[in-house]
């Protein structure tokens, strides 16, 4: 911050900050309560929609909610071998939700890139296990969960296609088109 500024230019600067970091922080709250309130369904789940709403929205501000999530989920449910696949995971859908965004795209589009990932999120968690096990725990791993994949895919698929663009534009209406 430059010296030349003035300690009320300060001031708001840093109430600037410092509300964006609470937004971010509650984005990730809300993230694992809707997780949580969602876990009795197998593999139905809102994150990804919002991961996908929070990267268009906050840009590199949401691998700090992503950050704050993945941590909430291991201080909660233990840090194992699938925590360690969620320390890329999301990672993966917010650099795909970052690459594709540059354009304006359709609800289709968003709602075909959360299936997609839901259809292969079992592969993409299936890593860890390779690690710890080999080639055939890894693909053990994976195929026992070809079921629940399918779930999720389809479940992304549907949620993304009826929320995205309510909760974007009730987004837009309340903070403006850019908060990135």
């Amino acid at each position: 911050m430059p010296s030349s500024m003035k300690g009320s230019e300060r001031g708001v600067s840093g109430v600037r900050r410092a509300r964006e970091i609470v937004r971010l922080g509650l984005c990730a709250a809300l993230l694992f309560v809707l997780k949580a309130a969602l876990a009795p369904l197998p593999n139905i789940e809102a994150v990804t929609l919002l991961v996908i709403l929070y990267t268009l929205w906050f840009g590199r501000g949401a691998l700090l909610i992503l950050c704050l999530f993945v941590t909430l989920e291991g201080a909660v449910y233990g840090f194992h071998l699938w925590w360690i696949a969620y320390l890329y995971v999301w990672a993966v859908l917010w650099l795909a939700v970052t690459l594709a965004g540059h354009r304006e795209r359709s609800t289709l589009f968003w709602a075909a890139l959360g299936g997609i990932f839901g259809l292969s999120f079992g592969f993409l968690c299936s890593f860890p296990y390779l690690a710890a096990g080999g080639i055939h725990t890894m693909l053990g791993w994976w195929a026992a969960g070809i079921p629940f994949d399918l779930i999720h895919g389809f479940a992304n698929f549907a949620l993304i296609l009826v929320l995205f663009s309510p909760l974007d534009s009730l987004w837009k209406r309340v903070n403006g088109p850019k908060t990135k």
